[in-house]
């Protein structure tokens, strides 16, 4: 799920392309998942009035929160757990992205062009997202996820002691 923004998309829940969660292996659980979903984004999935937020997380977590102000509570509670992959916009100048993203992440996919989301129904929505999206690894297993698909965009490895390399693709 997320807030996706574009000037024609104007609602909460934007699911993520397909194609881009079968080149991440399997998640054990998404919080942030649709009430009604057109297919599973992991074994586990909590939905909105489940509060994925006030629940405990285990195994790897697939993360699309919802976009917005809140974004910032759902990536703080990546960060404690510290195993999976987020799905966000590159707003890489927000506090949001300083303190969970570039101090706390391990690596970061930058996708090359805008994405299509879906509606929940399945269908692919007829306008890009209107910003740049990013892939957040947290954990060493979810980097190579990462650099698998680095062809997909710009793979930016990150170290917990401020050093950042830049793979090319």
């Amino acid at each position: 799920m997320g807030g996706h923004q574009s000037t024609k998309m104007i609602k909460d829940e934007w699911l993520t392309p397909p194609d881009i969660l079968a080149t991440l292996g399997e998640f054990y659980l998404d919080p942030c998942s649709p009430v009604d979903r057109p297919w599973d984004t992991a074994k586990i999935h909590y939905n909105i009035s489940d509060n994925g937020l006030s629940k405990g997380w285990f195994g790897r977590v697939w993360l699309n929160p919802p976009y917005g102000r809140k974004a910032s509570d759902w990536l703080k509670k990546m960060v404690s757990h510290g195993n999976g992959i987020a799905l966000i916009f590159a707003r890489t100048e927000t506090e949001m992205f300083f303190e969970h993203v570039w101090e706390k992440a391990d690596a970061l996919l930058f996708f090359r062009g805008r994405l299509y989301f879906h509606h929940v129904n399945g269908e692919r929505a007829e306008n890009n997202a209107g910003a740049p999206s990013v892939l957040i690894a947290y954990g060493l297993e979810n980097v190579k996820y990462l650099e698998q698909i680095k062809h997909l965009g710009q793979f930016i490895r990150l170290s917990k002691l401020g050093q950042y390399e830049t793979v090319s693709t």
